[in-house]
């Protein structure tokens, strides 16, 4: 009987904590300095998500933020990982401080430290390799980058190991490697247990023990990266160890996969969103997500009756032109559909203005915030994106400028992107219609002042890597 009563006592006294967390955390007034939780998938773009269109592949959650708020069908990124992930995190153009692949300069200021001079909790988990492992930079080693980058805590893979097992690292999905706050939790440490599950609970654990300040996600997943592997709801009774991470040798097989590791992405947001509803935060909370550049170019897909190949690592629209979405329960308009153009310098900008901030000499200039558009506002839409791209990774660089239809490379290459996706008709010798005229006549305009375009085909040994750190404003060249 003591027993009994023991646990009705302990049940009503958690019940009494719930309640109490819960009334402090709808407390804070809505809008009054939002949550932000910025997620951003890896290799997988505009024709792996049925509200863009995708046939192949089924993302209800992706969707139902889509539904909720406001999708973007011009959003731009870099054509592969780390050029995307310095721009985005940075607010800078790449001709700016991007310097080594799998390298973030320590030096630079981050929108982490942004939000946490904003009075936000900080966390970020996913995929770092930002340390400089590939060209054993000074610091590669450090476990704390992630911290001094900003975020008072992080759940990461690849921060000081690669992918050798025998080097104390391993790949992502199956009993990964990560690195909990500077602490690595290795192989065995997690055998058995799947990566994007154990960053998805550190999240919502995150989220529920700081209901009552405003925080700051952001998850870099590691989905849907190759090696195209299993997940949980298609693994059946097969190990669950680092062997199982090694992609089958069928393509179909391979595909099959991949249709599954975007399904269940697209499961983990619905996870995020159930918790934030659960703290009852969705109206306080701003939920953004993208992916970090196109889909592997061993994929295809079926994408609104035409098959749509991945073009990761190229300058084409199937490796730059990217997913956005963004709900913020109550204030974005449910349903809308923009086409203002988004690129990834303009996150900086948005979450100062989302925190309350206003930017200073030292911050980027990059960027436009687009907070208005999420408010239902006209706000100042840029009228270009540029594409600055050497990633020094045995890819061939370039440099471009483009506008919703147009787009123009700096050696005059000029296409008609949305009736040429694949760039195949070059219009730079040709006769223009007055739209095309005036839109190659602005981007024009815009190249000329851009920084000298990368030449060469750069690699993790190249000696000579040219920066303009204090190249004039671009995007408001009266400012």
């Amino acid at each position: 009987m003591k027993l009994i009563v023991n646990v009705v006592g302990t049940l009503c006294w958690i019940g009494f904590l719930t309640a109490v967390a819960t009334e402090t955390a709808t407390a804070r007034e809505i809008g009054d300095k939002p949550n932000v939780i910025l997620i951003m998938a890896d290799d997988v773009s505009w024709e792996a998500f049925s509200c863009y269109g995708a046939e192949d592949y089924a993302t209800p959650h992706i969707d139902a933020l889509a539904a909720d708020g406001v999708r973007f069908t011009h959003c731009y990124s870099t054509p592969i990982c780390t050029p995307s992930r310095v721009k985005l995190m940075t607010g800078k153009y790449n001709f700016r401080n991007y310097t080594h692949f799998g390298y973030l300069d320590p030096n630079e200021k981050t929108f982490g430290h942004l939000m946490k001079v904003a009075g936000y909790k900080t966390a970020i988990a996913g995929k770092w390799q930002l340390n400089g492992l590939y060209n054993q930079l000074p610091g590669h080693d450090d476990p704390t980058r992630p911290q001094q980058a900003g975020f008072d805590e992080s759940y990461l893979w690849q921060v000081t190991t690669g992918k050798q097992i025998k080097d104390g690292g391993g790949e992502r999905f199956w009993s990964p490697p990560l690195e909990r706050n500077g602490q690595m939790q290795g192989v065995q440490d997690n055998h058995g247990k799947y990566g994007p599950d154990l960053l998805c609970d550190f999240i919502c654990e995150f989220m529920q023990r700081n209901q009552h300040d405003p925080f700051f996600v952001y998850y870099p997943m590691m989905l849907v990266h190759d090696p195209f592997v299993k997940t949980p709801d298609t693994i059946g009774d097969a190990p669950r160890d680092q062997s199982t991470n090694k992609a089958p040798k069928d393509k179909a097989e391979r595909k099959e996969n991949f249709v599954a590791m975007v399904q269940y992405m697209d499961k983990i947001v619905g996870r995020i969103v159930a918790q934030v509803r659960e703290l009852d935060q969705l109206e306080n909370t701003i939920i953004i997500f993208t992916a970090d550049n196109g889909t592997n170019t061993s994929i295809s897909s079926r994408w609104n009756g035409q098959t749509i190949r991945g073009g990761k690592g190229g300058m084409t629209d199937m490796g730059t032109h990217v997913p956005m979405v963004a709900s913020w329960k109550g204030t974005t308009p449910p349903g809308t559909v923009l086409d203002d153009l988004i690129e990834f310098t303009d996150l900086f900008p948005t979450l100062a203005a989302a925190s309350g901030q206003s930017l200073g000499a030292d911050d980027p200039i990059d960027g436009r915030s687009f907070l208005p558009q999420l408010r239902g506002e006209n706000g100042t839409p840029r009228q270009w994106v540029l594409c600055h791209y050497q990633p020094y990774w045995n890819k061939t660089p370039g440099q471009f400028v483009r506008n919703q239809d147009f787009k123009l490379y700096r050696d005059g290459r000029f296409y008609n992107v949305p009736v040429d996706l694949r760039e195949s008709n070059d219009l730079a010798d040709q006769r223009l219609d007055p739209q095309a005229t005036q839109s190659r006549r602005q981007l024009v305009e815009v190249i000329e002042r851009c920084p000298p375009a990368p030449t060469g085909l750069g690699t993790r040994d190249t000696e000579v890597r040219p920066l303009y750190p204090d190249w004039i404003n671009l995007v408001d060249p009266n400012d």
